[in-house]
């Protein structure tokens, strides 16, 4: 089975997310365009000189790779990791005691094609959800909305399907925001430009052939545990909408977008025609661009909105200023309290944003759409943070990096955590290819004096493969399988890589292993069946 632990945690389409290709280098060159933002009078040039400064610092500051094995660490500067990673764009605007210090974009925004800005405009993905957050809690603050409602009450074209689940516990607004609804459907991958588009309600449904989800269900008790559900947040748009009698995109305008001082942002999907000279262009992880520029997304509250950096920035700003009673321009304390306060099941996250236990006044966001990727870091606390957006599959490699980098710059109370053995591996198979990654994988488990987790190799297995790399892929497999023998899972995953490099019998050979330890195994099932017809 394929591994979904290595992910920005925002679209859970399997096929996007492990949909890795050879990579080629980028062709064109990393350019900027940056823009401060200081306080005027005769200190601008000293200012700006000191802001250049930095960034450069950033730029060049980005840690270096442990290669293992004796070699020297691995020393990048920002624009290589873009062209490894075939990051066309990347976007940033860096917050500082509660102001945007400074923006800066660097690269194009697809290969061959214009210098990006900081007003170019890049796809949310999931950083949508807290925004749309913002939103609903404006109308509970008019009296429009209760959070602790049954949604059921207030919903007119669609209703959430009653079950046994939904008996005592129901579908709720906070639970919605908050991941907590019991909902099925985690991401969505959008809809090609050339596809028909389908409803809100349809999507919720699951209507084939149009809908390319499943339906949005409720399969536990609402309000027991966390599951991440951007088919929940879809729920949520849907209220909105069916309360107000607005468009989604006109009514986050009125709400937030406007208030907060966003605009270059946008709902509206497709994106108008007078915006789309102005985007970035999606691009997958092998430098191709997705067909059309991008994908188009019906689930705006969960993966709609079009913006820049700096937009987010202000947003971020905005929230910190009124977490610390420095402002009301969108929300009151009243509701900013209840976006703040976690669930009992939700430890992590309260209505809309992310909510690191272990990082106080910190919160934010990561986003995937096809093609794009993105982070918001903000602390209310320290009033420091980072919005940074990339036209690319491969862009929280990148961007993780250069965030990284900015919190040291800037002395971020909580800088950002270490390299983990996952992102060292990948990192280390683009730079230096699989053999190296798997020396590397010997050395860490010989440094750690244990085995690494299953899921890692497993994750490098499938990298491999969806590069075309079979050889490769397989070898990490056969790794894991001797790391795990008892596990199911590696089995499967070994008999998948020699189903694609035309190894039948062994293929088969594993997932009857597989199968044997795991009997509720389906995947297994499936393709043993698959593959017994074609002998």
């Amino acid at each position: 089975m394929k591994n979904q632990s290595f992910s920005s945690g925002v679209s859970t389409n399997p096929q996007r997310r492990l949909k890795c290709a050879s990579l080629a280098a980028i062709a064109a060159a990393i350019c900027f365009a940056s823009a401060a933002y200081g306080q005027g009078g005769k200190s601008d040039q000293k200012s700006n000189e000191d802001i250049k400064a930095r960034q450069e610092r950033i730029e060049n500051g980005i840690q270096a790779i442990e290669l293992g094995g004796g070699q020297p660490p691995l020393k990048l500067s920002l624009a290589e990791l873009m062209k490894a990673f075939n990051v066309p764009a990347l976007s940033v605007a860096a917050i500082d005691d509660y102001r945007i210090a400074w923006a800066k974009a660097y690269g194009v925004t697809q290969l061959g094609g214009t210098a990006a800005t900081p007003r170019t405009l890049f796809q949310a993905g999931s950083i949508s959800k807290p925004v749309a957050a913002s939103g609903m809690l404006a109308l509970v603050q008019q009296g429009k909305l209760a959070l602790d409602e049954d949604v059921n009450l207030k919903l007119k074209s669609w209703k959430v399907p009653e079950n046994e689940f939904t008996k005592e516990q129901k579908v709720t607004l906070r639970r919605l925001a908050s991941h907590t609804a019991g909902l099925t459907v985690h991401g969505f991958p959008g809809y090609d430009v050339d596809k028909k588009v389908p409803t809100v309600v349809q999507v919720l449904e699951g209507d084939k052939p149009d809908v390319n989800t499943s339906p949005v269900r409720v399969d536990f008790v609402p309000g027991t545990q966390w599951r991440y559900s951007g088919g929940g947040v879809t729920i949520e748009q849907l209220v909105m909408t069916d309360m107000t009698g607005m468009p989604f995109p006109a009514l986050m305008k009125e709400l937030i977008l406007d208030k907060a001082g966003m605009m270059d942002s946008t709902y509206e999907q497709p994106l108008p025609m007078a915006w789309q000279s102005r985007t970035a262009t999606g691009t997958y992880r092998d430098g191709k661009s997705v067909h059309g520029k991008w994908h188009i997304y019906p689930e705006m509250a969960a993966a709609g909105l079009w913006t820049t950096p700096t937009d987010l920035a202000k947003f971020a700003i905005e929230i910190a200023n009124e977490k610390r009673g420095m402002s009301s321009k969108l929300l009151s304390q009243k509701m900013i309290t209840e976006m703040f306060t976690r669930p009992p099941s939700s430890p992590e996250m309260g209505i809309g944003f992310a909510l690191p236990s272990g990082r106080p006044g910190e919160f934010g966001h990561d986003g995937a759409d096809e093609g794009f990727q993105a982070q918001l870091i903000m602390n209310a606390d320290t009033g420091q943070g980072v919005a940074i957006m990339a036209n690319s599959d491969n862009g929280i490699l990148v961007t993780l990096e250069y965030v990284r980098s900015l919190a040291t710059e800037y002395g971020w109370k909580f800088p950002i955590e270490a390299r983990s053995p996952g992102r060292q591996l990948m990192l280390i198979a683009k730079l230096k290819g699989a053999d190296a990654a798997m020396a590397r994988y010997e050395d860490l488990e010989k440094q750690s004096g244990k085995k690494p987790d299953e899921m890692l190799l497993n994750m490098m297995g499938y990298v491999m493969l969806n590069e075309g790399k079979k050889d490769a892929a397989i070898k990490f497999f056969q790794r894991n399988v001797e790391a795990y023998p008892e596990s199911s899972n590696v089995y499967d995953s070994l008999g998948e890589a020699y189903a694609v490099a035309g190894k039948k019998d062994l293929a088969i050979e594993n997932y009857e292993k597989s199968l044997k330890m795991d009997p509720k195994n389906k995947n297994a099932e499936e393709w043993l069946k698959k593959l017994k017809a074609q002998q």
